[in-house]
């Protein structure tokens, strides 16, 4: 498939599946846009295997089909896969490093069971290995001479982002029986992952959604303090998004299991639009 159609389809991908960062593309460098998408797609991609599956090993089964690709062991269709194509032409000419990938994979590992976050230690390691990892790496694509300098706030803003989508998926994580909120967050607010999945005990749910909120916004706001430079700043489009929804979060409390902190997609793009102009999220 040509690196055109390649692009087409890991924007299409981004479009149905991470609508977010789909519009981050869109707002970045045009020279590095596909690049962008790629690397966008790919986590799109391992995202979403815990909804392609109905128990966990077939989704560990779909883990090491990418870990594979990586590690220079593709499978006979690898080549054919738009997005794994996109991937590696985008590893090669950023020289990105690999075993960053290798280790967003197996973190996702942990998406595909109901256990907790043990603390919020374990929380803070998922997320810097996904989300922030996923800053870091775009990072690099668009200036890898200033990435490094602006590590801390990719740090502290993955940490963020992943939170809030945590507390925007909450209605979906319920359903199936996960739980994000770390095991010592609920102990603070009287709960067990089961008194909390129960969802009766609005008071105390409360509580533990204002921890949770509470330590999202710690982070956002030590990103905000970092240095970022606005070379690479288009990695940090969609961290706009984050702050809005850990607020609506904080004040609707028990009301996350009911969707409350949905933005619309008009205030979405407002946001990214806002912050691409100002640099600033």
């Amino acid at each position: 498939m040509a690196p055109t159609e390649n692009l087409d389809v890991c924007l299409a991908t981004l479009r149905d599946t991470d609508r977010d960062r789909y519009l981050a593309c869109l707002l970045s460098p045009a020279d590095r846009r596909n690049a962008l998408a790629a690397l966008y797609a790919f986590n799109a991609e391992i995202a979403r295997i815990r909804d392609s599956v109905r128990e966990a090993l077939p989704g560990e089964v779909r883990m090491q089909w990418w870990r594979d690709l990586l590690e220079g062991s593709p499978h006979g269709d690898s080549q054919s896969h738009p997005v794994a194509s996109a991937l590696l032409e985008t590893i090669e000419r950023y020289r990105l490093p690999r075993s960053v990938l290798s280790n967003m994979i197996e973190a996702r590992i942990f998406d595909l069971y109901d256990d907790p976050f043990e603390d919020r230690n374990a929380l803070e390691g998922y997320a810097g290995e996904t989300a922030s990892a996923l800053i870091q790496l775009a990072s690099l694509v668009l200036s890898p001479e200033e990435a490094a300098a602006s590590a801390e706030a990719a740090g502290h803003a993955g940490v963020a982002q992943a939170m809030a989508g945590m507390l925007l998926l909450m209605p979906l994580h319920r359903r199936r029986g996960q739980v994000y909120i770390p095991a010592d967050m609920l102990s603070a607010a009287g709960l067990d992952r089961e008194t909390f999945l129960e969802g009766t005990d609005r008071q105390r749910i409360g509580i533990a959604i204002e921890l949770f909120a509470a330590h999202a916004l710690d982070h956002i706001e030590k990103a905000r303090r970092a240095r970022i430079s606005g070379n690479v700043f288009a990695a940090y489009l969609p961290v706009a998004i984050s702050g809005p929804v850990i607020t609506a979060a904080r004040k609707a409390g028990a009301g996350v299991f009911e969707g409350e902190v949905q933005l619309s997609q008009l205030r979405r793009q407002w946001l990214l639009a806002k912050a691409s102009f100002l640099k600033r999220f």
